[in-house]
């Protein structure tokens, strides 16, 4: 296959995902938020994902590993390396749960509480960059269309009995 055939005339749209353009630029797009968000987080010490865990720390107060693992999806092992990283920094401490001392409680510390301003501007000014050249209207749009798609896979799971990353409402 070369560069003049027709399979290759458009580069951002390999011919195995011509069926779910849609799909294809949304992983495309994933991947740079993650990166720039990556970028960003590692001026505050942060890996891309720890800044999630936190946010749910910071909302919610004292957690679970358990209910962390959950609110991430993440598998348990990935979770429990993130969660030594972040004690590590001094960002959380983890403690038994006094009402069940099988139980693993998180919280966040004075020093990881103090992050919270660093990882607040990081998301703003990804926000500002991501969509630099949308009109308010727009913004609006594409938040709620997007919104659609994330109810749409989150059924999707809900129907394969796999656990999202979609926080219960209320904390």
């Amino acid at each position: 296959m070369t560069a003049a055939d027709p399979a290759c005339a458009d580069p951002a749209l390999p011919s195995a995902a011509r069926g779910g353009p849609v799909g294809h630029t949304l992983a495309r797009v994933s991947r740079a938020h993650r990166f720039a968000m990556g970028r960003r987080l590692r001026a505050l010490g942060l890996y891309p994902g720890q800044e999630l865990m936190m946010m749910r720390l910071w909302d919610c107060g004292a957690a679970r590993q358990s209910e962390l693992i959950r609110f991430l999806g993440l598998d348990p092992s990935t979770v429990t390396k993130m969660l030594q990283r972040l004690e590590q920094c001094g960002w959380v401490r983890r403690r038994p749960d006094p009402a069940d001392r099988r139980a693993v409680l998180v919280e966040a510390t004075e020093r990881g509480q103090a992050l919270r301003a660093g990882v607040e501007d990081a998301w703003s000014d990804l926000e500002e960059s991501s969509l630099a050249g949308l009109d308010p209207a727009e913004r609006t749009e594409l938040a709620r269309l997007l919104g659609v798609l994330a109810e749409n896979l989150r059924a999707e799971a809900d129907e394969a009995g796999e656990e999202g990353d979609c926080p219960a409402p209320g904390c």
